[in-house]
């Protein structure tokens, strides 16, 4: 009996330890109501974005009566929607990106080590809990907190790393390494 009671407070113990290692941010908390006989009967939605500040992400929506019980259900629908994104050097994005959704259009750039997180709102809150620590954001056309996370999470879906680039063209990811240097000791030439 003694052993079975360990074991479930392991086993809490353990959710715990993994619950821990995300960061979540909440980006907005909308009211709506719903017209009854009575009145109006008031709900609220939460966006939030979950991360662990290592390449991995993920957004939820949640709606309840109240709002702790709202940001709740949007946090573990965040943290069922996890997707990684590789980073370089652990603090930027490899190449440029741009993704949309809906009339919401994010221009997203590698930056040089120092810049920070130069983006709006809802995208400072991806990049912060991504673990970004450099980069340029430009956010055009809806400013929907909703749409503006959608399309940020369709740039970081269209980023691809070098190795997932060699891996795609059959070559060693030195080979594409020092091809990038060419091109880049080119340009400083020219």
């Amino acid at each position: 009996m003694a052993r079975e009671s360990e074991g479930g407070r392991g086993r809490d113990r353990d959710r715990e330890e993994r619950d821990s290692e995300f960061v979540d941010r909440l980006v907005h908390i909308n009211r709506v109501a719903k017209v009854v006989k009575g009145g109006r009967r008031f709900g609220f939605a939460a966006l939030v974005v979950v991360g662990d500040q290592k390449g991995r992400v993920g957004f939820g929506h949640g709606k309840a009566r109240e709002v702790p019980e709202a940001i709740r259900k949007a946090t573990e629908s965040a943290k069922r929607t996890l997707t990684r994104v590789a980073l370089r050097e652990g603090r930027t994005l490899h190449h440029d990106i741009a993704g949309r959704h809906g009339a919401g259009r994010v221009y997203l750039r590698a930056a040089p080590a120092g810049t920070g997180i130069i983006a709006g709102g809802p995208m400072r809150a991806v990049f912060e809990t991504l673990g970004v620590h450099d980069v340029v954001a430009k956010s055009q056309g809806a400013s929907n907190p909703y749409n503006m996370i959608r399309a940020t999470f369709d740039a970081l879906g269209r980023e691809d790393s070098p190795r997932s680039v060699a891996a795609r063209r059959t070559l060693k990811v030195s080979t594409l390494q020092s091809r990038r240097q060419g091109t880049d000791a080119e340009a400083v030439d020219a």
